[in-house]
């Protein structure tokens, strides 16, 4: 594996100084968190993480002459422990945090133009890049700002998102400035290659089906999504006569939006973004949620790179989800909140640091239980 992504690099580097125009691109980013909860966690201990990522762009027709065709590869690593587990909060406290470190091949698509106006991309994909997504929302760490809750919990391992992708085909549409349309179809067991169970090819749990529509441009965005897999899940919490749980066919919407309401992009701009997603709530605790926030750029007029943005998310839970919690004897809320803020400066061409501090409320779906804080440095190197 380590030989394959090796030879991958090197073929990638050495194309570009042959052409008067690098066919290639190679981008080398590693994120490092160091994060703690200090008020309301009886876990006290300071948390580190770790997340490599080395991104390779392709045009395809100034490389091999293939015209209307690009490919993407993106190689990831992580290492460090787990605060969530720790911490026990149901949407989660840092997006690169994950179950089990090793080297793996994330995502590895090719894309090809169809006509002016359309593309297909198939291969290793992240859904996430494309659908569900809050651009606004990017300077955020806290998972739930990355896909909706009730979809991120979806599937037999999960959908195709961070950390672990699936084998897809994605077509889309573009419509005058700033219409788009996209759909994906996607195999609904995640796994890639330098996993243990690699790259699933069988498609034995069926696809997830996911498409959106909406108008996007410079500092505004509005979209409707719709997802739904071909075969049911086991229920989260209902089962049959025989205590077999119970199969349903998870489905789900939602609306992104985003608005500049001042600014520029050579001057400091505010924008405004928000999501609402729901789902059938059957095959996760998660019945729907929302979130939404403000981003400020170029906060110091003498610092370019300098930004602020704080938001609030808000997962609900099912009913189901809080009986079960009320069985064990816990006083349930409807829902976790949680607010962040967080602020990120470049200090230097290849330096980005991000202090951050999130308050949890109503931790793990428990009414009324302590309110965490966590706070949080995240030290970016892009090369």
């Amino acid at each position: 594996m380590k030989r394959f992504l090796l030879a991958i690099t090197f073929a990638l580097v050495a194309s570009r100084p042959a052409l008067a125009q690098p066919a290639a691109s190679v981008h080398l980013v590693e994120k490092i968190d160091v994060l703690s909860a200090i008020r309301g966690s009886e876990d006290r201990r300071v948390h580190v993480l770790d997340n490599l990522d080395l991104l390779g762009d392709v045009d395809l027709d100034r490389l091999i002459g293939w015209h209307g065709a690009t490919a993407h590869v993106h190689v990831m690593n992580n290492l460090g422990t787990s605060p969530n587990e720790r911490i026990g909060t149901l949407q989660g406290i840092d997006n690169i945090e994950v179950r089990s470190h090793r080297l793996h091949l994330f995502e590895a698509w090719v894309q090809q133009r169809l006509g002016e106006h359309g593309s297909v991309r198939a291969g290793l994909y992240d859904l996430n890049t494309e659908f569900y997504a809050n651009s606004a929302a990017g300077l955020l760490i806290a998972p739930a700002f990355g896909v909706g809750s009730e979809l991120s919990a979806t599937g037999v391992n999960g959908p195709s998102i961070f950390p672990s992708t699936a084998v897809t085909v994605r077509v889309e549409r573009r419509f005058g400035k700033s219409g788009y349309v996209r759909a994906a179809l996607l195999n609904a067991t995640a796994g890639c290659p330098g996993e243990p169970n690699g790259v699933d090819f069988d498609f034995r749990n069926g696809l997830l089906a996911i498409g959106e529509i909406g108008v996007e441009r410079a500092g505004a965005k509005l979209a409707v999504g719709y997802w739904r897999y071909t075969k049911a899940q086991e229920d989260f919490t209902e089962t049959d006569a025989d205590g077999a749980p119970l199969r349903q066919r998870a489905h789900g919407a939602y609306i992104v939006a985003e608005l500049r309401v001042a600014g520029a992009d050579d001057r400091r701009a505010v924008t405004l973004f928000g999501r609402v997603g729901v789902s059938d709530g059957k095959t996760t605790p998660y019945q729907g949620g929302a979130q939404a926030g403000v981003l400020v750029e170029r906060v110091l007029a003498d610092r370019p790179d300098s930004a602020f943005s704080i938001a609030v998310n808000h997962g609900v839970t099912t009913k189901g989800y809080r009986a079960m919690r009320a069985a064990d004897g816990l006083p349930v809320a409807k829902a976790e909140t949680a607010l962040e803020l967080a602020y990120s400066d470049k200090v230097a061409p290849w330096l980005t640091l991000k202090p951050d501090l999130q308050f949890i409320f109503d931790r793990g779906g428990i009414d009324r239980s302590p309110t965490v804080v966590v706070a949080a440095l995240r030290t970016t190197f892009s090369f």
